[in-house]
């Protein structure tokens, strides 16, 4: 094991609690697993807590395979398998709506693990983690295990503050180096051209300001959005195939665009997997979606995913069938899947590495907008590039458009760390129930605990001090403005 999985797993062993913040593909997720190890030892229980139901069934069936069905179980909205099971793979919501409900699944709980929960950062679900964390019985220890953040001993200190001893392990190495490049064309180009990644390619920034001149009257009749840089879908799936940097993820921030650059891929003939292959998809195909009812099939457009799966290429999103999606997933890892297209949830700890990761666009959706995306997503996303112990190198690729900025691309390569803020807004949802259940006086101490409140309490410092050296810079300024002959 590394150095940071040992220092982790120590911790739980000697009785604290652990934050471990580490790049994805670093292993942390080793020292999750120790905790459920622990717990069945000592014949307690171990909570499994994961953002999306997705991560949810493939841990779970991770830990099925290792300790068997009797000894796990899984509670999503869609699952509800074993649930009085020693080890329970679980979304956080589930785990925050047991606490709520002082349920009695929760006698005998020894250790939650917080999977991915720097996702507490999220403006829409985030609160629900630091719900979890402040309402966990005391006693119960806690595994969080997050990215790297640049303030991982802050939110270290408050996991110390509200639920006891916490070691804070933190570790920066990538075992798998990135290399970041942009398609244009049919050439990849290196985003940086020093190792430091401090100079950006001259040759990018050139064509940079070659796209700024490119006139409408000149561009008139092209699709909006591309120029004659763009490359076209299936041109990057097939120039990666060319270079041998497949199997590769997409990341699209769209169902509909993951649909259809399968589509895309199947009119332009392309064909990723050998007859071998193909035979070992089609095995798969059967054996999932056999029983399944022809008039079902037909309803969800079975022929297309399937003919895409023979050709090495899939879709996969939240709107896809769960079947569907697991059949992906299982390909994928067996690596007899070249090339998916996947929305940004796939980004969210599940275990599917690729060589490659190319991200179209580097504006999102959010609800309410379209956004460019933090350096925080763009290391999320471009972090499942490099399969350790497979690949000596992972390669990040941004397809390139008109709008693209290469200075602003490098400044999101190059942040390797960033904050972490807390999303905490309490809901009059959550008042009434801590009220309900605890009072007024303790609902109030339980919403001052908050990571939320312990950040605002520390900027309220660090504006005072500020506030009292302006006032002393300002003393100074009337001292050296006075005169022994007036004003």
């Amino acid at each position: 094991m590394d150095a940071f999985q040992e220092t982790g797993c120590r911790a739980l062993a000697d009785g604290r609690s652990v934050l471990v913040a580490a790049p994805t593909g670093a292993g942390k997720t080793v020292v999750g697993e120790y905790a459920v190890h622990l717990a069945l030892e000592t014949g307690r229980k171990c909570f499994y807590t994961t953002p999306i139901k997705a991560l949810s069934n493939q841990k779970y069936h991770d830990l099925v395979r290792r300790y068997g069905a009797d000894r796990v179980g899984l509670l999503t909205g869609d699952n509800s398998i074993n649930g009085e099971a020693p080890v329970v793979v679980m979304t956080t919501e589930v785990l925050r709506n047991m606490l709520y409900a002082s349920s009695e699944t929760l006698i005998g709980l020894g250790y939650v693990v917080m999977d991915e929960v720097h996702y507490l950062a999220d403006r829409f679900r985030g609160p629900v983690w630091e719900e979890v964390i402040i309402h966990l019985p005391e006693g119960i220890l806690l595994a969080a295990l997050s990215a790297t953040v640049s303030n991982a001993e802050e939110f270290g200190e408050w996991l110390a503050t509200v639920r006891g001893d916490t070691e804070i392990v933190v570790d920066e190495h990538r075992p798998v180096p990135l290399w970041q490049e942009v398609m244009i064309g049919d050439r990849l180009l290196d985003l940086f051209v020093d190792d430091e990644h401090h100079q950006v390619n001259p040759d990018l920034l050139r064509m940079a300001r070659e796209a700024a001149k490119w006139s409408p009257e000149r561009s008139r009749g092209r699709r909006r959005g591309r120029d004659r840089f763009t490359p076209w879908r299936t041109d990057v799936v097939s120039a990666l195939h060319d270079q041998h940097m497949l199997p590769g993820i997409t990341f699209i921030f769209s169902r509909a665009g993951c649909d259809a650059a399968v589509n895309q891929c199947l009119a332009a003939g392309i064909r990723l997997t050998t007859a071998h292959e193909r035979q070992e998809i089609e095995e798969a195909i059967d054996s999932r979606t056999g029983d399944l009812p022809h008039d079902d099939l037909v309803a969800l457009d079975y022929d297309t995913w399937a003919e895409g799966l023979r050709r090495g290429v899939a879709a996969h999103h939240a709107g896809l069938l769960p079947i569907f999606k697991e059949v992906v997933e299982d390909l994928f890892q067996r690596g007899l899947l070249k090339m998916v297209f996947a929305t940004e949830t796939l980004a969210l700890g599940i275990n599917m590495p690729a060589r490659t990761v190319v991200l179209e666009r580097l504006v999102k959706w959010n609800g309410e907008a379209h956004v460019s995306i933090t350096p925080g997503e763009y290391t999320q996303l471009t972090g499942r590039a490099g399969r350790r112990g497979i690949d000596v190198e992972g390669n990040a690729v941004v397809v390139w458009h008109p709008d693209l900025d290469p200075e602003s691309l490098a400044g999101l390569a190059s942040t390797r760390t960033y904050p972490l803020r807390s999303s905490f807004r309490p809901s009059y949802n959550m008042a009434v129930s801590l009220i309900r259940q605890m009072g007024q006086v303790l609902a109030r101490d339980i919403l001052e605990t908050s990571f939320a409140q312990f950040q605002a309490d520390r900027a309220v410092v660090g504006m005072a001090a500020q506030i009292r050296r302006n006032e002393e810079a300002m003393a100074g300024y009337l001292t050296a403005m006075s005169c022994h002959l007036g004003d």
